[in-house]
């Protein structure tokens, strides 16, 4: 057990104090379920809930049952401490209701249960991703009250279900990890003002949708590939783990380039992950490290949201392969 160090709640009061301390209670709360959902998912194939459902999401994914249970967790862990005016999923197709026996509060939670839960049956790397909004009043949220740029977040964070659970948060001023000290069971900083290398010579990318890309992201990941002989004169690494969670805590512990990019195999999709409860979130991680967080074409926290669900191109890591990659774009347009 570690004595001394910061624990999670400690950290939270004190972020939190003066305009947003009925935020410290929520982040509990969200750190108690995440909690939960590392019991469950650690029990792997013993808990009795791998595999899929016969639903689907909002989006037409087939659900794990994991899906549904992480999703639940967070629910009744987060609904009756009276911050909450609304809740937001991945698994829902309308907002959470607030239901009627709690108070209601200010803030607005969206967030993934379970990013990459596919993974779940295979013993991989899983996690939560989060959000956290504002209206300006106490209230009932109404469905327009989410649809609020990136830069309104005033807390983002996920969590991370590996050898060991870590929870990596922002509340604008920095970013910053928490280790689960599964003896105590709190949560303690471990990894304080956490810095994206600026430089990198890593890349993840699916480069089975190669063929799918625009020229920019094929011109980028051929150099990549080239190696020491081709024009970067360097020779790069290439990941990939389908865990949003899993790739960008790689990048925020060693650095390194997330790309997820606009392709042409769905025409109808502009890209392939969440904007409110994927890429903002992630990307206010990554910018409060240090590093930048692109569409290619504009930075993801200035996405004006249209739609609760809507889709982006996710680009994020390292600063200078991140603008590397947008000054392509620019080049190509």
């Amino acid at each position: 057990m570690q004595f001394g160090r910061t624990t999670l709640s400690k950290f939270v009061i004190e972020q939190t104090r003066g305009q947003h301390s009925e935020m410290g209670a929520l982040l509990i709360d969200v750190a108690a379920a995440v909690k939960t959902i590392s019991a469950l998912v650690g029990k792997g194939a013993l808990s009795g809930f791998s595999g899929a459902l016969d639903s689907t999401n909002v989006q037409g994914e087939v659900q794990k049952k994991l899906d549904v249970l992480t999703n639940e967790a967070i629910l009744r862990h987060c609904e009756w401490g009276g911050q909450l005016a609304g809740m937001a999923s991945e698994e829902m197709d309308e907002p959470y209701r607030i239901p009627d026996q709690y108070p209601r509060g200010r803030y607005l939670l969206i967030f993934d249960p379970l990013d990459g839960s596919s993974n779940s049956d295979v013993n991989v790397s899983v996690g939560t991703i989060f959000s956290i909004l504002q209206r300006s009043e106490a209230g009932e949220a109404e469905p327009g009250d989410f649809l609020q740029s990136g830069h309104q977040q005033i807390a983002a964070g996920y969590a991370i279900y590996g050898p060991a659970t870590m929870l990596v948060l922002s509340v604008g001023n920095g970013t910053h990890g928490f280790t689960l000290d599964r003896e105590s069971g709190n949560f303690q900083l471990t990894h304080p003002d956490i810095k994206v290398p600026e430089d990198t010579r890593e890349f993840a990318i699916n480069t089975s949708n190669e063929r799918f890309w625009e020229p920019p992201v094929q011109r980028y990941v051929d150099e990549c590939k080239a190696g020491k002989t081709g024009v970067r004169s360097a020779d790069f690494n290439m990941r990939w783990i389908a865990s949003m969670v899993a790739e960008v805590h790689r990048i925020l512990m060693r650095g390194g380039i997330f790309m997820y990019p606009k392709d042409n195999k769905d025409p109808a999709k502009p890209g392939r992950l969440r904007l409110m409860y994927e890429a903002n979130p992630m990307a206010m991680l990554i910018t409060q490290a240090g590093g930048v967080a692109s569409t290619g074409r504009e930075r993801i926290l200035d996405v004006p949201p249209e739609t609760l669900h809507q889709r982006v191109p996710v680009l994020l890591g390292s600063k200078s392969e991140v603008e590397r990659v947008e000054r392509y774009h620019q080049e190509y347009d």
